[in-house]
């Protein structure tokens, strides 16, 4: 068989009028979770996941706030030569995620969509093709596309291969960091999006929204991360979103006048965006809505502990839509 090129292993563009827009499939009456794959990484592993070095693959968008909560906690956790990652592009079609030449062809199996990843593990898959998903090289399976549990995995399963830069789910805050995700997923995470909708759904969200964020604010006036004396999981989860919000749902202004609003909150998000796990998995062009002016996230945050980027800062940039 002739050797594929780098290009013939790319989709061709998004076509919304020959593919439709992306839609999932899967039956009303389907019992299954929308995110299917829930394998878990262990040492005893019924499934015989075990944690080995060059063994998995994180599929990731940079788009996508989900597969940024597991790219930061790959790199806190060490493991940029232990799980590989590579990204699909930022637009879909009614054929889901692709690899296109923004970021190159799927380095692992050479296939142009990513349905075909799922559809390899289950035949006739009709369920959501996401990301982020991990890839078992070993067994050429989807692993997982949960992205709660892929962070938790790759943060605590992998101490024998890799040394954590920050522990960020340890034993004695996890309760606490669940806790917290049970607020703040409802009302900031999945909040901050709704907020923009129209209607009286969106001005629940809105109120949910701004509450979180006034007590945020309050929280964080005394501390420098929201668990304990160092960052978590739980920093990780609302970072992701605050990050995307004043270029994406509040690009408009149309929720609240922006993060500076809460002064506490936002010294707190450019703080953490001064670490390199927070700063290197960050791409503004990927999420910013057309016309969007990123803030600066250069700005020195002024909290105790504050240590400065590296680098001189990078002017403002006008946003995108990918």
């Amino acid at each position: 068989m002739p050797r594929l090129s780098r290009f013939s292993r790319l989709a061709s563009p998004v076509d919304t009028v020959t593919y439709g827009e992306y839609r999932i499939a899967q039956r009303p009456d389907d019992p299954r979770p929308r995110y299917r794959f829930t394998g878990r990484i262990a040492e005893e592993s019924p499934a015989g996941f075990t944690p080995r070095v060059g063994r998995y693959h994180l599929y990731a968008g940079w788009f996508c706030p989900w597969s940024h909560r597991v790219t930061i906690t790959r790199a806190l956790a060490g493991l940029a030569d232990v799980v590989s990652v590579s990204y699909v592009d930022n637009a879909r079609d009614g054929r889901g995620w692709a690899f296109r030449e923004q970021y190159g062809p799927d380095p692992v199996n050479g296939f142009t969509l990513l349905r075909q990843a799922y559809e390899a593990t289950e035949e006739g898959f009709d369920g959501h093709v996401s990301v982020p998903m991990l890839w078992d090289r070993a067994t050429a399976a989807v692993v997982s596309n949960d992205y709660r549990t892929i962070g938790i995995d790759l943060a605590t399963r992998f101490r024998r291969h890799a040394t954590p830069v920050v522990d960020t789910y340890p034993q004695e805050h996890r309760d606490e960091i669940e806790e917290l995700d049970a607020w703040l997923g409802p009302a900031v995470n999945h909040g901050a999006p709704a907020a923009a909708r129209p209607g009286a759904e969106g001005a629940a969200a809105r109120v949910a929204l701004l509450d979180a964020f006034a007590a945020l604010d309050a929280r964080l006036a005394t501390r420098r991360y929201l668990i304990g004396p160092t960052l978590t999981e739980a920093d990780i989860r609302l970072w992701v979103t605050l990050v995307r919000f004043d270029v994406g749902a509040n690009a408009a202004r149309t929720i609240c006048p922006g993060l500076a609003a809460y002064p506490h909150l936002w010294a707190y998000a450019r703080d953490l965006y001064t670490l390199p796990a927070f700063r290197r998995t960050t791409d503004f062009s990927s999420f910013t809505v057309a016309g969007a002016v990123v803030p600066d996230w250069h700005a020195p945050a002024g909290r105790p502990g504050h240590a400065a980027p590296a680098g001189p800062p990078r002017p403002r940039m006008r946003g995108r839509r990918s």
